[in-house]
């Protein structure tokens, strides 16, 4: 079986350390960079999977790294951070993270969402509640999504989403005409029980509106139920 890379991006070395001890035990190759420009070194000379990402660093800060790591690359990406209010969470996921864990974390619990954002980017055992019965390509109003290859077009033209970006898209187009919560969505992509969901749904949904440039079409994609939640029309 292939190897699994994580890289863990941490100025504080202690914190570093202690995240690989525990995925080390579970499994995974760890490399470690105590800033910014290491990490994106690594990147670049490694092919990791996974990215643990301190926000606070001298320097270049995670924010800035999440950014240029999302102009080439779609691996996952788990912000850290001291700060827990809710603009800086917005912020971390507006930049490209797919999540965000609050420092001081349980290791055991920040060990599992890297196996869970693991497991959605290589399509090992995807949930079943995202992908249940649904067709291997769907086609709907120039929008094309194969769960396959996890490519997507719009009007021809490749879009490159991210495993949760991906997700989303597919859950909403696979059930067309329902209307999901932001509830509803956090806990059949993200498979765990909502907690502050709205926030962190918002922003994905944002994000793949930007990418599939909505503002520039006649008829959105993603439809807004106000009060509700989200949809897809055939």
């Amino acid at each position: 079986m292939a190897e699994t890379n994580i890289l863990v991006v941490d100025d504080e070395q202690e914190i570093a350390d202690l995240v690989e001890i525990y995925l080390v035990s579970d499994g995974y190759k760890v490399f470690k960079a105590t800033n910014a420009l290491d990490g994106l070194a690594i990147l670049e000379e490694q092919d990791i999977h996974l990215v643990l990402l301190d926000i606070m660093m001298p320097g270049m800060t995670g924010l800035e790294m999440c950014k240029k790591i999302r102009e080439t690359n779609n691996i996952p990406v788990i912000m850290l951070s001291a700060k827990s209010a809710d603009l800086d969470k917005i912020l971390g996921l507006q930049t490209g993270a797919d999540d965000y864990v609050v420092k001081p974390f349980n290791p055991l619990e920040l060990t599992a969402r890297v196996k869970s954002q693991l497991r959605r980017y290589t399509q090992l055992n995807p949930s079943s509640n995202v992908h249940e019965a649904a067709k291997s390509e769907i086609s709907i109003r120039g929008l094309t999504i194969n769960k396959e290859n996890h490519k997507v077009t719009i009007d021809g033209e490749e879009v490159k989403l991210t495993p949760i970006e991906f997700d989303i898209l597919y859950l909403l187009s696979s059930n067309c005409g329902k209307v999901f919560s932001t509830d509803d969505i956090f806990e059949q992509v993200w498979s765990e029980k909502a907690y502050e969901a709205n926030n962190t749904v918002m922003v994905h949904i944002r994000r793949l509106r930007g990418k599939m440039k909505e503002d520039e079409r006649q008829e959105k994609i993603i439809t807004t139920v106000w009060g509700v939640g989200y949809k897809i029309e055939k």
